[in-house]
């Protein structure tokens, strides 16, 4: 008969989740959320569906007036729609206490940080850019501007939910933050509008128009290194 394990001996310690394996649990789990509430996350691209709408409606069906416009508006409505559903990033884990178990987790909370930022993404800016040729046929955008338009916002809109990510771990902790945190992320959006927005009106000019996005991917690569880190920190400084 085999001897009965002696209790002086050590047992191993139990593994501890990779961070693919984290990751991709809370990747599923939030687009497991996302498509339960199906109807607020079309929420964003039905608000710019509507801002885009309006403009021709006021201005007027002619190109001659909405094409110059037609860059900044896009890039706009595509701000705002992300701005739109930034609240919810973390609102929902901080009101029943998944964020503070998130924080107890055996991986670096910048990690799942970046996880749901990647989310968030992937469930607002992903449909908008998949609709973003239909509205610019409805802002009478030409056809060889829709390149850049679609190098700048695929450049631009990741900057944009990262940036706001940290805005969002800044004011997690108060009620009704909604004003707040726009009034703290419009002003570091504007460089990131200019610069995109820019990109296609100098295309639309004749000018070279690759500065402008490579700004943007400098950009992209300092805050995919820099903005879970500092969310992070915004969290855990909020919730202690």
């Amino acid at each position: 008969m085999p001897e009965p394990m002696r209790a002086d001996i050590p047992r191993p310690p139990a593994a501890r989740p990779g961070l693919l394996r984290a990751g991709g649990a809370l990747l599923r789990r939030d687009l497991r959320l996302v498509w339960r509430r199906r109807g607020d996350a079309l929420q964003p691209l039905l608000f710019a569906v509507l801002v885009i709408a309006l403009f021709p409606l006021a201005v007027g069906a002619d190109p001659a007036q909405l094409v110059p416009i037609a860059p900044a508006v896009l890039w706009v409505a595509a701000l705002l729609a992300g701005l739109s559903s930034l609240d919810a990033l973390y609102r929902g884990d901080a009101d029943d206490g998944s964020l503070e178990q998130l924080m107890l987790a055996p991986v670096p909370l910048a990690w799942l940080v970046a996880v749901r930022v990647f989310a968030h993404w992937l469930t607002t800016a992903v449909p908008l850019l998949l609709a973003m040729p239909l509205l610019a046929q409805m802002m009478q955008l030409p056809g060889n501007l829709l390149g850049p338009l679609m190098v700048s916002l695929a450049l631009g809109t990741p900057l944009l939910s990262l940036v706001g990510s940290v805005v969002a771990a800044l004011t997690v902790g108060m009620r009704r933050s909604g004003m707040i945190l726009a009034l703290l992320a419009l002003p570091l959006y504007v460089p990131i509008l200019v610069f995109g927005a820019g990109s296609v009106i100098a295309a639309a000019q004749g000018l070279d128009w690759t500065g402008g996005l490579l700004l943007l991917a400098a950009g992209l690569v300092l805050g995919l290194l820099l903005a879970p880190l500092a969310a992070a920190t915004a969290i855990r400084i909020a919730l202690s």
